[in-house]
């Protein structure tokens, strides 16, 4: 699907309407050649059962409009979404993501995870290499588009990491690696 939304130019892209609902419970994340999609406008993924998103979103230099709502597994999203420079329309389950300001969902804590090539190409920050080692993963809460929404940032130095815009007012303050002792503001 992607490959021919990409071969016909459309502005409007709604992979899920297209699969029967067996075929939609199945889809738990998107395939990296969304970036392929120069065209897109608004992607809508409504009601859709992913739990992630891939970081190659951030390529979608067209990207106006971002729907993933009553996505309820979807807690965070790659901070590569901070990319998508014409991205002013967002509508998701915002009470479903982690450090929402009602809910205080908690951020899960990042371990050090065995490095994967394929699972993260580049920099969050600068779309530079990683290092070997890995990249250095935090949580940070940032305004994209109408939302306030928990990004994922994997990081290739240190100083990228300090790099980072300011967090979102009434959320935790500083990027941070989650768990138990993060402590966030008090639920509004």
């Amino acid at each position: 699907m992607i490959g021919e939304a990409a071969a016909d130019g459309r502005e409007v892209f709604k992979p899920l309407v297209e699969l029967t609902a067996e075929e939609r419970r199945q889809v738990v994340t998107l395939p990296p050649d969304i970036g392929r999609l120069k065209r897109v406008r608004h992607l809508v993924l409504y009601g859709s059962n992913l739990v992630r998103i891939p970081p190659e979103i951030g390529a979608m230099e067209s990207l106006e409009e971002f729907s993933p709502y009553t996505s309820y597994r979807l807690h965070w999203f790659p901070y590569e979404l901070t990319r998508c420079p014409n991205l002013r329309s967002s509508t998701v389950s915002t009470r479903a993501v982690y450090g929402n300001y009602k809910t205080r969902l908690p951020f899960p804590a990042l371990q050090q995870p065995a490095f994967e090539p394929d699972a993260v190409r580049a920099c969050s920050v600068c779309a530079g290499p990683l290092p070997p080692s890995g990249p250095e993963q935090v949580w940070i809460s940032s305004r994209v588009a109408t939302d306030v929404l928990p990004l994922l940032v994997n990081a290739c130095s240190r100083a990228c990491l300090d790099a980072l815009p300011e967090p979102a007012e009434h959320h935790v303050a500083t990027p941070h690696r989650g768990g138990p002792t993060v402590v966030q503001p008090r639920a509004r």
